[in-house]
Order: structure tokens, then C-alpha cells, then sequence
């Protein structure tokens, strides 16, 4: 299966599929692009560790989609943004993205590569997206599917906590798989409700509890229409849930033919546990923590403060008080569970609420993580992303995904399509 990469970032999705073996799975394309920085410090990693072939630093909007190869998979992790649509009749097919501009030229490629359009979609996002946004809660995830519907795909999604499952971060992200309504894998679905809780590459990848619901599953599941006849993406961008009174989609579904089916599922496992302690560098790495990785006496107390609980009067720019009340955090890290969610703004020796601390358990002092060990909560290869600075590669850990989920998606993928 040819793949390509978009938003590659330094390529959690290559790492991922190339784990499932056989070769199976062969990213052919690639796109990373920062447009906020002029050195593209993500890109230069990715060429470093898979080769400049294939790979194009550019902003996607302006690349053709003729000079991108023909494919089977695209994966990608697209930003989370605004997906209202706006009604444009100059415009060919007639709508137009008003901010999440990057939905759309994933929208725009599969669009222009029409008969050629790859039969499987592996897409990424923040879990929030199928509650955005605040005001119309479900529509820009709404627009997503209809427009994918509109392109004749079949979707399915799951939310997915990684050590729900074994993995070394609590890090939940919403995966999306699309099928072409004629390919190998939509061709197996034939009940949403058995697709959603036992048949679907989610449901095998990663299992769930099935209710004891004598098979009538049915009933757990909500079913809607995405859009009434006659409508368009424009009509669901201004109606979709207009009163916001309910939140329509859950932690998985199903799309088909513009219809979805969409239930809360709870996660099944019972294998081995990866914890935030087991990740830790040991023997010759340990030479790899400098000084600096440890908490100075001088900055113990500002650390102390702000991963505490605070209940105290504030004072705006403006001079207005206000109380603020936050609640406590665990200081240090626990050792025995998997980490929590590493953010973009990890690196760096400042203290924060929300980097990682931990007591080495070799010395006992306190200390944030290293570089290979933020590596290692996403699955990475060790030093994936040397070649950096320290806090470049802990911004790029804090944008990354979990590799293994990707990995258990690929492996059920592999099963179907090999057989």
C-alpha cells in the first residue's frame, strides 16, 4: 500500500505503519510546512531520518495535487481549526473554508484525485474536535463527515486514550479511517452496530466492552441524518445543532451514505501496562540527564506553587478582582502509572504547571524529562529527533502522536486488505 504523509510533522504516522512489517505499507509522499518559523526545524528532522525523496517543505495550499503521486493511504494529523463553511458560487464546487484551511486541502486533494483518490483514509485530531465548536457543539466535525460523504467515502472514528491500552502516555486523540464505498473494506460492513462494537478495524485494533444487551445493540446507538435533503455543507455549517442543546457524536461511529451511528464505548484490556517509570534511561543513558534537567533549590517553591491547588483573589489587567480556584496536581509524577499528556511547551528549565517532574529513582532528586524519554512516551525511536535543541524536541514530542496506535490500526489494516 502506497502512503502518503501529510502535516508529517517528524513522522509518527511513517514510524507507525512501518512497525507493522512485511512492508506492507510504504510512504511513497510526504508534506511537512511550519508557517510560522522560517528555519522548518520539524521538516529538517524528517529528511534526516527518511531521506529528502519524496518529501516536500511547502505550504500544501500551494502545491498541485497532480504532483502528488497516486496513492492508497493518506494519513495525517490535521490541525485542529475552525470548519465553517461559507457559500461561494465563483467557485466550482460552490463552498469554501473560512479557517481550517488544512481540512480543506485534504478535502481539495481527494476531491481532484477523483477516480485515483486513495481507498483508505488514516486521519488524526484532538478529541475535542467532535464537540467544537463551543457555541454549535458537533459542527465542524458534521462538515468533516458530510464532506467526506460527499467524496464517497465511509468513515469510522474512535476516541482513543493510548494507556487505555497498554501505552506509556495518557494521551486521547480522535482517529479517523475512511474507506472508498468500493473498496475491499467497506465492501465488510453490513451492520453499524456490529461494525461499531466487535467487526471494525477499531473494534478489533482496540477492543471494547460489549453491553449485555442480548445483541441489541441498537438501542445504545444514536442515529441521525447529517444534513435534510436538498442541503448542502453551507446548510449543516449554519444549522448543524443550532440550539446546541445536545452533543451528537460520541467516543466512536460510524458514516455511511451521510448517516451516522454513533455510541460511548468503553475500553477492554487486559495485557501488560507501560508506566512513566519503565520509559526512564538507565545504565550509560543516565549520562544524558545534565545538571540542568534537575530542580535548583532556588526554583523548588515556584515549582511547588503552581503544581499545587490555589484558591485566591486575582486581579485583572483592568483592575477588576476575581477569585481563581485550581485544583492540585501529583508533584513529583507518579512512577507506577503511564504519564500524563505531554504538551508543546515541555522543554525548557522555567518552572511550569504542567511539565513533568519526577523523582529519579537512582539519586532521588527531583527532575523534568529528558528528550529520549518524551520519545519514548510517544514510541518514538530513541533519539528520533537529536540533531535539535532540547526544547525543539520536546515541542516536537508535545505535537506528536502515540506510534503504536498508529501501529494497531496498521496491523488490522494489514490483516484485512492481505487477505
Amino acid at each position: 500500500m502506497d502512503v502518503i504523509e501529510l502535516f508529517a510533522g517528524v513522522g509518527g504516522f511513517r514510524i507507525g505503519l512501518d512497525r507493522v512489517g512485511n512492508n506492507f505499507f510504504k510512504t511513497i509522499w510526504s508534506n511537512q510546512y511550519e508557517p510560522t518559523t522560517k528555519k522548518q526545524h520539524a521538516s529538517e528532522t524528517y529528511t534526516t531520518r527518511f531521506g529528502a525523496a519524496g518529501h516536500v517543505n511547502a505550504d500544501i495550499a500551494t502545491v498541485p495535487t497532480d504532483s502528488i503521486p497516486d496513492h492508497d493511504v493518506l494519513c495525517g494529523g490535521f490541525p485542529c481549526q475552525d470548519y465553517s463553511v461559507a457559500r461561494v458560487l465563483s467557485q466550482a464546487h460552490g463552498l469554501e473554508g473560512k479557517k481550517g484551511v488544512l481540512w480543506w486541502e485534504i478535502e481539495r486533494i481527494l476531491r481532484e484525485k477523483g477516480a485515483n483518490a486513495p481507498s483508505v483514509l488514516l486521519l488524526e485530531n484532538v478529541d475535542r474536535l467532535i464537540i467544537s465548536p463551543a457555541k454549535q457543539r458537533g459542527r465542524d466535525f458534521a462538515v468533516i463527515l458530510q464532506s467526506l460523504a460527499d467524496l464517497g467515502y465511509y468513515v469510522e472514528w474512535r476516541i482513543i486514550n493510548a494507556a487505555d491500552y497498554g501505552m506509556p502516555q495518557r494521551r486521547r486523540r480522535i482517529y479517523l479511517l475512511g474507506y472508498k464505498k468500493d473498496s475491499l473494506i467497506a465492501g465488510q460492513i453490513s451492520d453499524a452496530a456490529d461494525w461499531l462494537f466487535s467487526d471494525g478495524i477499531f473494534a478489533k485494533a482496540f477492543p471494547v466492552c460489549n453491553p449485555d444487551s442480548n445483541g441489541l445493540f441498537d438501542s445504545l446507538i444514536t442515529s441521525f441524518e447529517l444534513k435534510k435533503p436538498n442541503e448542502d455543507l453551507a446548510d449543516i455549517s449554519a444549522n448543524f445543532n443550532i440550539d446546541n442543546k445536545q452533543r451528537p457524536f460520541s467516543n466512536a461511529g460510524v458514516m455511511l451514505d451521510g448517516k451516522v451511528w454513533s455510541t460511548a464505548v468503553e475500553p477492554k484490556y487486559n495485557g501488560t501496562c507501560t508506566t512513566l517509570g519503565d520509559i526512564l534511561v538507565t545504565g550509560k543513558d543516565r549520562n544524558l540527564i545534565t545538571e540542568d534537567y534537575y530542580l535548583s533549590e532556588e526554583s523548588f517553591p515556584k515549582w511547588k506553587y503552581l503544581k499545587g491547588a490555589k484558591h485566591e483573589i486575582r486581579k485583572s489587567k483592568d483592575g477588576f478582582e476575581f477569585s481563581y480556584n485550581e485544583g492540585g496536581m501529583a508533584f513529583p509524577d507518579p512512577l507506577d502509572k503511564p504519564s500524563r499528556t505531554i504538551i508543546t511547551s515541555e522543554g525548557g528549565s522555567a518552572p511550569s504547571r504542567f511539565k513533568h517532574v519526577i523523582k529519579d529513582p537512582v539519586n532521588g532528586r527531583l527532575r523534568r524529562l529528558i528528550p529520549v524519554e518524551l520519545e519514548r512516551l510517544n514510541m518514538f525511536p530513541d533519539n528520533h529527533t537529536i540533531g535539535q535543541n532540547d526544547s525543539k524536541r520536546a515541542f516536537f514530542m508535545g505535537n506528536a502522536l502515540v506510534c503504536g496506535i498508529v501501529t494497531r490500526i496498521g496491523q488490522e489494516l494489514y490483516k484485512r486488505l492481505s487477505e
